[in-house]
């Protein structure tokens, strides 16, 4: 632990702006003794509301309310606590700030409360990021889902993940060291069999972990297609009003407009862009240059087709997309092609065998299956009942360390079927392990840790 752990710190634990109450938050070796200057030298029981009047350093009172300490190690940071809770005016909260650092205490960097309990083993990672998903959440659903990993949901299941890796490790390396015994680990069968339910496992846990992501931030879906098929009106019949301007003069839209919105509560990031066209106009050329990188970035294409144009084949979206075979090449995301302007083709609405939907974005017929779908796709519908109840909330570096693992178990299964490779089949197992322990902070560098916490609000 870095020496800076040793000091005392302080921040205002409540929201900018005012409020009845403002909560300031000491932490440190010398938090109570700071406090007790603030409150007059009283005696603090540990876990009591006292009231009292808070003072600088001259004696002149600042502000009155109560003060609690939570002494070490049942605290949040596991170190010393003390609560000042008065007023909630800022200037009044930012004087009791002033005399605490006057009195020892430094000023708390980002996200260091939550880091000294990671530190002090008061949580794991995936907890810690939890409460800063807790604090950030838009939607009931991300709420709950960031208050199960608070809990331990997701941590509990890369645990029993790394403990069954390290169960496999142990037979493998033991049969490696001990060749006299004659333990043939490479044919009876248990190897094998224990490495494909590990993967299984991790598998799992990284389709939930991915869910638990969209669910944090929203499923981003893009809309594209030609230019006056529809898709500013689809934009703001998602959104419930006016996001986009919507006229009959192919090519209104020429940069990208960006909404966030809930579908029964998923969040849903929705990109309209520029209608992509062959054009000689250089700024519509730089708003379709700007829609094809914004597919790159989705999570889902939502591609409009006027009905008018007759039947279309979905799973050809390079017919459906100008310009498409050079710009999407590569291009490795689910696609939903919608046809829209059922009003004016006369073509029933709803979702059709072939995958694709028919809808009227004037009319919003069609919509609500549309909307089943995108929710569908997202792996929401659920949420909140039933399975979705154990659901937790996950960050890009968890879905990045969990694939790492994944490649390292598919790279071992490839040694131990197709090489017969121990020696290797040991060391991908061990690789595999090293990336689930950077998940919950186990196996973690100090650069990344300064990175998750200092994204962290002041006071947290």
């Amino acid at each position: 632990m870095s020496n800076t752990a040793q000091d005392t710190i302080v921040a205002i634990a409540t929201a900018p702006g005012r409020g009845g109450v403002g909560v300031v938050r000491l932490s440190g070796p010398n938090a109570e003794n700071i406090a007790g200057n603030i409150v007059g030298g009283r005696t603090l029981t540990p876990r009591m509301a006292h009231f009292a009047k808070f003072r600088d350093g001259k004696g002149d009172v600042i502000d009155e309310g109560l003060v609690i300490a939570f002494p070490a190690p049942h605290s949040f940071t596991g170190e010393d606590v003390v609560e000042l809770q008065g007023h909630g005016g800022p200037v009044i909260l930012d004087m009791l700030v002033a005399a605490c650092i006057a009195a020892g205490a430094r000023q708390a960097r980002a996200g260091e409360f939550s880091q000294r309990a990671f530190l002090n083993d008061k949580m794991d990672l995936t907890q810690a990021e939890a409460i800063a998903d807790l604090i950030d959440a838009g939607t009931s659903a991300s709420a709950r889902a960031a208050l199960h990993s608070l809990q331990g949901v997701f941590s509990d299941q890369v645990n029993r993940l790394v403990e069954a890796l390290i169960g496999l490790r142990i037979y493998v390396e033991a049969a490696i060291d001990f060749p006299e015994e004659e333990i043939d680990f490479l044919s009876d069968g248990k190897v094998a069999g224990d490495l494909h339910d590990v993967r299984e496992q991790c598998l799992r846990v990284l389709e939930e972990a991915n869910q638990g992501r969209l669910v944090r931030e929203g499923m981003t879906l893009v809309i594209a297609g030609k230019p006056n098929a529809g898709k500013s009106s689809l934009m703001n019949a998602l959104a419930g009003f006016d996001a986009a301007i919507v006229t009959d003069i192919a090519g209104t839209t020429r940069d990208v407009l960006r909404e966030s919105i809930q579908l029964d509560g998923m969040p849903l990031n929705l990109i309209d862009t520029a209608g992509l066209r062959d054009s000689a106009d250089v700024v519509e050329q730089e708003g379709i240059r700007r829609a094809y990188a914004e597919m790159r970035k989705a999570d889902r294409l939502l591609v409009m087709v006027d009905s008018r144009e007759g039947e279309v084949n979905p799973q050809d979206i390079h017919s459906l997309l100008p310009q498409s075979q050079q710009q999407l090449e590569n291009l490795d995301l689910p696609v939903t092609v919608v046809l829209n302007k059922a009003d004016l083709s006369g073509m029933a609405t709803g979702p059709r065998d072939d995958g694709s939907f028919v809808i009227s974005a004037t009319t919003a017929e069609g919509l609500s299956d549309l909307r089943d779908h995108l929710k569908d796709a997202a792996g929401f519908k659920g949420m909140g009942q039933g399975e979705g109840q154990s659901r937790f909330s996950a960050r890009r570096r968890h879905i990045t360390a969990l694939e790492q693992a994944l490649a390292a178990l598919d790279k071992g299964e490839q040694q131990l079927h197709g090489h017969a490779a121990g020696e290797l089949l040991a060391e991908d197992l061990r690789a595999a392990q090293k990336a689930l322990e950077e998940i919950t902070g186990a196996f973690t560098a100090d650069d990344l840790l300064g990175r998750i916490f200092s994204s962290f609000c002041i006071g947290k």
